[in-house]
């Protein structure tokens, strides 16, 4: 779905959808949560803290528990999208207006547990000082090239971890070489992945 500015448009450029999403909209606004968008996204929040969203794709609709990792899930409603990436946030998908309608309740109990978590302040804060994992490609590189390893050990912190974890997470070797051949020009001139992308 493309970007808006408000839930109402958010929801009328829901297609087949709309149903499924005003129904969900409903059970959110009957909460203490204030309703906003971010990302284009209806999102509901506590405190501004992010609680609960909801969003349509092509073939269902989902409502998302930024802090979901804490949520009991009693029956086994919520998954993990990117199991091993993603820490706190769930998702709960449905397929039809009617699934929402004969899980009201449930939906209704997940939200008051989630508010009543974000209250209480459970919540998978970010890692912002883990330590840099470089990877054994970057390490044979710095060995042949020790101007590699100075100017790479120059950069931030967060610079260095993004092309350590770039070229660390890639599964086939060769791409993990493609990657670094292509990271150890940038690494020279000093300039970090996404620079291209900040704003001068």
């Amino acid at each position: 779905m493309k970007k808006v500015a408000s839930v109402e448009a958010y929801i009328a450029s829901g297609g087949d959808w709309t149903e499924s999403l005003e129904l969900l909209r409903d059970l959110l606004s009957s909460t203490s949560l204030k309703e906003t968008v971010k990302w284009g996204m209806p999102v509901y929040t506590l405190n501004n803290k992010n609680v609960v969203g909801f969003s349509a794709f092509k073939s269902w609709v989902g409502i998302w528990f930024y802090q979901g990792v804490f949520l009991k899930d009693p029956a086994g409603k919520l998954i993990n999208a990117q199991e091993g990436v993603t820490k706190g946030l769930r998702q709960w998908r449905f397929t039809s207006a009617g699934e929402i309608n004969d899980n009201r309740e449930l939906i209704l109990s997940y939200i008051e547990e989630a508010i009543q978590n974000q209250v209480e302040g459970k919540e998978i804060k970010p890692e912002r000082n883990k330590d840099v994992i470089i990877p054994d490609e970057l390490n044979r590189a710095f060995k042949e090239n020790p101007a590699l390893k100075d100017q790479f050990d120059a950069m931030s912190l967060s610079k260095r971890r993004d092309y350590a974890e770039h070229i660390g997470s890639a599964k086939r070797e060769d791409t993990r070489q493609s990657r670094l051949e292509q990271a150890v020009p940038m690494i020279l001139e000093g300039i970090g992945r996404n620079d291209k992308y900040i704003k001068k």
